[in-house]
């Protein structure tokens, strides 16, 4: 009797420009691999001008979901079928989910990010300093918020934008935030908690780039978070070592909030949810860094 073979695999992947210093794929099919998953996951450069066309392809083809990086997480929602609750609140999509004939975008990036910080510090009542105000910022300024934070100081070279959110902020989540215009050196203030680069500053290939702040503001004992997945050791994680902060560097986020997307995925494809291991997917991109 013929056995009966499948050759067909289930996708997802990763949109983004530039997208090939990503590392996501890497810590994903890790997680496919240890659960016994046929899965895939594919790291896509899809440019700006291609995005809709790229969601249909993703529909058309099957795919169980995709992640969206820069600088689609904005885009991205006007080719959607809907957004799931926190998505809608931030105004920010950075993962995509097949439910049924649908895809409908929800963000796990400031869930990702809590998770880390809370491995650290509870955020409740704390004071947040963060750079930026894309779509990252958006989520985890959002996610900081309802986990307790009672202050954020955006700080953003761009007015518009940082004004934007700083008045999402306040809106949505009522928390008491202030926006300060990133064009001179910026010093933290003393009452500061909890820094966060939520900026592409530092990515791959620009490794020499710095934020523009005075590091002798850092304090021994703040936190100190880059969302920066590669290197995992930004100037900014150094800088922090050095002055004896708390660090969470850019894989803790970034294994976190994969596997909130994994959840989401199998979940919708199999009506069971599978929560991959944090070790296997940590550990998977540590290999890969590891000089």
């Amino acid at each position: 009797m013929a056995k009966e073979l499948n050759f067909k695999q289930d996708l997802t992947a990763c949109y983004g420009q530039p997208v090939a210093e990503n590392p996501t794929q890497v810590m994903i099919e890790a997680a496919y691999r240890h659960h016994g998953l046929d899965w895939r996951y594919l790291t896509i450069e899809v440019a700006p001008q291609d995005l809709r066309d790229a969601v249909r392809g993703a529909r058309a083809m099957g795919f169980r979901g995709f992640n969206c990086t820069i600088p689609h997480k904005v885009a991205v929602i006007e080719h959607l079928d809907g957004l799931g609750e926190s998505a809608s609140l931030m105004g920010a999509v950075n993962c995509v989910v097949r439910r049924g004939d649908q895809l409908i975008g929800e963000n796990t990036d400031g869930k990702g990010f809590v998770k880390s910080l809370r491995e650290l510090v509870d955020p409740t009542g704390k004071h947040v300093v963060m750079f930026g105000a894309g779509g990252a910022a958006r989520a985890i300024g959002v996610e900081v918020a309802l986990a307790g934070a009672t202050k954020i100081t955006l700080i953003n070279r761009s007015a518009t934008r940082g004004e934007q959110l700083a008045q999402l902020l306040a809106d949505r989540v009522k928390v008491d935030v202030k926006f300060v215009r990133w064009d001179q050196t910026y010093k933290i203030p003393e009452d500061a908690d909890i820094l966060i680069n939520a900026t592409s500053i530092g990515l791959y290939p620009d490794v020499t780039a710095r934020l523009n702040f005075d590091v002798n503001t850092l304090r021994p004992g703040m936190v100190v978070a880059d969302v920066i997945p590669n290197p995992p050791r930004t100037l900014l994680v150094q800088d922090a070592i050095a002055r004896q902060c708390k660090v969470i560097d850019g894989l803790g986020m970034l294994v976190n909030q994969g596997i909130i997307g994994v959840e989401y995925w199998t979940a919708a494809t199999t009506g069971t949810q599978i929560s991959p291991d944090a070790s296997v997917m940590r550990k998977a991109l540590e290999d890969v860094f590891r000089e």
